[in-house]
């Protein structure tokens, strides 16, 4: 039997038509990927997460060596529940030289584009190995990568350099902010509300500490970096839910909230808890158990994820601005799993298809033109790879 051969249109429609919202799995995807694959003589290494529902994917087209390269991208998309979708997200509407649905900018089509370019990487032997990593639950702190890359590093060669086809219209992003996130949790006292003297209101005491943080977001604006690749040029605090209280004439026992940093490389989100916690340590909480003694202030930290500093001629860089002809370097805002390989010692650059403006957005699109240059990108790869000695 042949081995099976897909054009990138027809693997991005099918990679597409998988619903691997973050809260589902993402295994009937990577079964599909692993059977493609497999049609074409290819070993694929499964590597489940902690309950098994979900799934990442390694494999290696080229010789067992170390130094090969890494197209790396995650399998999982954002929800589309509550957006105004003007067709089925989970279905590729083509239209005016763009390719809708959910995941076509963010970012299955670089996934699909280098699948379906699998029979070009067999016609002549590759030097240099060509792997395909293919995460689980990016979109929901990438939580799937860091297995991956223990799995790879503790029982196979070590790569040489990491693409993450995250999408920047194809030029090269050699730095992003990093993500950290925690909860606070603020537990009162509650009272009648006509006895506001006799409780601690919890909701009240969380917004003072969002007062704080905002007021630390405000200090980080006002000291931009100078010269910086960056929009915004400066660390972020964001403090995006709150819950608490229970009716408008109780005095509110329990409040939480959930914030986050994204900074710059470089920049050491530890520095701000720390001053979040004094706050909370020298002003707020002493205040509370002067009324109530068992009041108090929890955090508790939540996603890490790392920045990507740059690394000016890195195994990566060098690679990626040979393929694309680029001069120069960008930086983003949004995170990537770039921070966690570059962090286990594998140098890393994201440079995919598409625009980061699309992503999460309803009627998600991609420009054909944007398939065609990544095409071209994989492509060059390829040629590369079976040049390099």
């Amino acid at each position: 039997m042949a081995p099976p051969t897909r054009s990138a249109l027809d693997m991005i429609r099918a990679l597409v038509g998988f619903d691997t919202v973050s809260s589902k799995s993402n295994l009937a995807l990577i079964d599909f990927v692993r059977d493609y694959l497999a049609g074409h003589g290819i070993d694929s290494r499964y590597i489940r997460s902690e309950d098994g529902t979900k799934a990442n994917l390694w494999a290696t087209i080229g010789p067992d060596e170390p130094g090969g390269v890494v197209l790396s991208g995650h399998t999982d998309v954002v929800p589309v529940a509550g957006q105004p979708w003007e067709s089925d997200p989970f279905e590729v509407v083509e239209n005016d030289g763009r390719l809708y649905g959910r995941g076509t900018a963010d970012m299955k089509s670089f996934i699909a584009i280098a699948l379906s370019l699998v029979p070009d990487m067999l016609a002549r032997p590759l030097t240099r190995p060509i792997h395909f990593a293919l995460t689980h639950d990016e979109e929901v702190g990438c939580l799937g990568a860091p297995r991956l890359i223990a799995d790879v590093l503790a029982n196979l060669p070590r790569p040489g350099a990491v693409i993450i086809g995250e999408p920047t219209q194809m030029r090269v992003v050699d730095a992003h902010k990093g993500i950290t996130a925690y909860t606070t949790i603020v537990t009162g006292h509650e009272a009648h509300s006509s006895l506001t003297h006799r409780g601690v209101n919890a909701v009240m005491q969380a917004a003072r500490l969002i007062a704080h943080l905002g007021d630390q977001a405000a200090q980080k604006a006002a000291q931009p970096e100078l010269n910086s690749r960056f929009d915004p040029p400066y660390t972020t605090i964001h403090v995006g839910t709150v819950e608490g209280g229970t009716a408008l004439n109780i005095v509110a026992r329990n409040c939480a909230f959930k914030w986050e940093i994204r900074a710059l490389p470089g920049d050491d989100p530890q520095d701000i808890l720390a001053r979040f916690e004094a706050f909370c340590r020298d002003e707020v909480v002493p205040a509370m158990q002067r009324v109530v003694p068992e009041t108090g202030v929890e955090t508790r930290p939540g996603v890490i994820v790392p920045a990507l500093a740059p690394e000016p001629d890195s195994a990566a860089e060098k690679l990626a601005r040979d393929l694309t002809g680029a001069n120069a370097t960008d930086a983003v805002s949004y995170a990537t799993e770039g921070g966690q390989y570059q962090r286990a010692g594998i140098p890393a650059i994201v440079c995919g298809p598409g625009n980061i403006e699309q992503a999460h957005q309803p009627n998600e699109w991609i420009a054909l033109e944007q398939i065609a240059a990544s095409q071209s990108f994989t492509r060059r790869l390829i040629a590369k790879c079976q040049a390099d000695a």
